[in-house]
């Protein structure tokens, strides 16, 4: 048995899997068991996890994998340092963060004790197309990797072939799509790490009138280029802090003065938006998207290949992956689902199993599900030892319990549904969700008021059945992963009201009866009693972390106005004198 052990440690979204000959055996994010979203530091909660669904002990783990390796790209840094001479705070930070990186091991043995495997260091955007290619299945696809910056380069070309891979082309510090993107989203007045979605929700209530601007911004170059106006950044020269201790991630301003001399007023987090904010995120998706496809067309201009695995924190744009067949040559997609530094970890791990130890590949990602699971008997345990204002009854019988909790949604209840193993990535995708009826426009509203307390121009998603896809979206190629957007057809947007978007759009998730069997029999057990294969699905958490345990479900379900939790096959709503 050869085990290998991926981490993504000193970085936010800290994560470990495993794989075990040359098998995904689990994953999971640090952030689910600390509750602390994009939780940074060294996982080692995800790593006793994936060791114990593994069945293998911290000794016998024959490699672990970081996806960082400070020795990478020193040229390129010294030439930068000569060149620029960034002030010291920018270098005693990067100095810092790497000694941690290279100390890992012994952070590690501090936690769980002597290793016997040696730490392989994964070169950061290596790591990240290894995440999407080696469990892709394609057997040969262009790769692009896109983020803010990991070991000093910001984006990487590649085209895969069997369990190799060959760079093309890299695009090194200062200039970054994924910095850009973070910059604007701290002016408009989103300043916590990982809020750029929010600004993608926002771009459709603007126009981009601002995008000639936005274009001195990120300067287009040949041959698939692009380059910063640095005038408009600052961690070029003064730095930005990061904070990768442990804990919630921080990431200091990164725009410079110049953003404010040529848009207006830096937003504050507790002003009011205005058109002119909704008209900059709409200017900043595009510019992103004219970047983003014009590196795309380049790859595709090289390798004549038109399948293509995206990873990097930019892949998680769905709005811009939703788009790739309308704007590229590109014929099939993969995206992992924790294409952002989460899912380094994996990548790490299965590029040692191929590039290190010499291995095929075999495995083919076609699900989600590697986080913890637990049994009815666990979960009954919970609610002996929780007593509380709700009713629960045991429903053994799959069938009966899937028609009771689908006639609740029709019925216009908000359902908790806690089932199987936890998702990998940031997306729940039907074993960590809440559920409702899209046909009410009214339930974006519902849910915020009730539990999720989210900025009104943030969209709620629709799951359906993979079968049914082409009949709602113009588009019809599968997205199990909920990392595409597409236009929901006109003629079906007043059916599904609360998934579909004020651009017309839906970031969909389409599911197969033979990926999550239990999840299908809900949505089509809907589909019976309402004729509309499709529900929304939201992650099932309260500006926390997605829940993990049936405990940490229990207690969302009785501190929001939750009416049902269906958590394995026991089914809890209300009491509606104490709710």
């Amino acid at each position: 048995m050869t085990a290998i052990l991926g981490v993504n440690a000193y970085h936010g979204d800290a994560a470990a899997c495993i794989v075990v000959d040359g098998t995904l055996i689990a994953a999971a994010e640090e952030e689910r068991f600390r509750r602390i979203k994009h939780w940074a530091g060294v996982p080692t909660q995800a790593i006793r996890y994936c060791l114990r669904e593994a069945g293998v002990e911290w000794k016998d783990v024959r490699v672990i994998a970081s996806n960082r390796d400070p020795k990478a790209n020193l040229l390129r840094k010294a030439i930068f340092t000569l060149s620029r001479r960034p002030g010291f705070d920018l270098v005693r930070d990067r100095l810092k963060n790497a000694l941690r990186v290279r100390d890992l091991k012994s952070a590690l043995e501090t936690e769980l004790g002597p290793a016997a495997a040696d730490i392989t260091r994964v070169e950061h955007h290596r790591a990240h197309l290894a995440s999407a290619f080696f469990v892709s299945p394609f057997d040969d696809a262009a790769l692009l990797s896109v983020d803010g910056f990991g070991d000093f380069v910001s984006t990487m070309t590649a085209e895969g072939r069997g369990a190799d891979n060959r760079v093309f082309d890299k695009v090194a510090f200062p200039h970054s799509l994924g910095l850009f993107y973070t910059a604007v989203t701290q002016y408009l007045g989103f300043p916590k790490y990982g809020d750029e979605y929010k600004v993608m929700g926002l771009a459709p209530y603007g126009e981009p009138t601002h995008l000639r601007q936005m274009e001195d911004i990120a300067q287009l170059g040949p041959g698939g280029t692009f380059r910063l106006n640095l005038d408009y950044f600052l961690h070029h020269s003064e730095g930005v802090a990061m904070t990768w201790d442990g804990g919630e991630p921080a990431m200091g301003r990164a725009f410079s003065d110049k953003f404010a001399e040529t848009f207006g007023p830096v937003r504050r987090p507790d002003e009011p938006l205005e058109d002119r904010h909704r008209d900059l995120a709409a200017s900043l998706q595009a510019m992103y998207e004219k970047a983003f496809f014009h590196l795309l067309n380049h790859l595709h201009e090289r390798t004549r290949n038109p399948r293509l695995c995206l990873a990097g924190g930019c892949a998680m744009n769905s709005v811009a992956n939703g788009k790739i067949f309308d704007h590229t040559p590109f014929r099939d997609v993969y995206i992992q689902p924790a294409a952002g530094d989460a899912g380094g970890a994996l990548g790490a791990a299965y590029d040692a199993h191929h590039r290190l130890l010499g291995q095929p590949r075999g495995f083919v990602m076609k699900h989600a599900y590697w986080g913890p699971q637990f049994s009815t008997e666990e979960i009954e345990k919970t609610l002996q030892g929780s007593p509380g204002p709700y009713r629960h009854e045991l429903i053994e019988n799959t069938p009966a319990l899937v028609r009771k909790t689908a006639e609740a949604i029709r019925d216009g209840k908000v359902v908790g549904w806690f089932q199987g193993r936890m998702e990998w990535g940031p997306r729940a995708l039907g074993n960590r969700s809440i559920v409702v009826d899209p046909r009410r426009a009214d339930m974006k509203d519902v849910l915020n008021a009730r539990i999720k307390r989210r900025e009104p121009f943030r969209p709620f998603a629709p799951s359906i059945l993979l079968e049914r896809t082409g009949e709602y979206f113009e588009t019809s190629y599968p997205d199990p992963f909920m990392i595409k957007v597409y236009k929901v057809r006109p003629e079906k947007r007043a059916t599904i009201p609360a998934v579909t978007h004020v651009d017309g759009s839906g970031r969909l998730q389409t599911v197969s009866r033979e990926e999550n069997p239990l999840y299908w029999e809900l949505i089509r057990e809907f589909d019976r009693l309402t004729g509309v294969p499709v529900i929304l699905n939201t992650s099932f958490n309260e500006n926390e972390p997605i829940v993990c345990t049936p405990r940490e479900a229990l207690e969302c379900f009785l501190r929001t106005k939750m009416d049902v939790l269906v958590a394995g096959d026991f089914f809890l709503s209300k009491d509606a004198r104490n709710a």
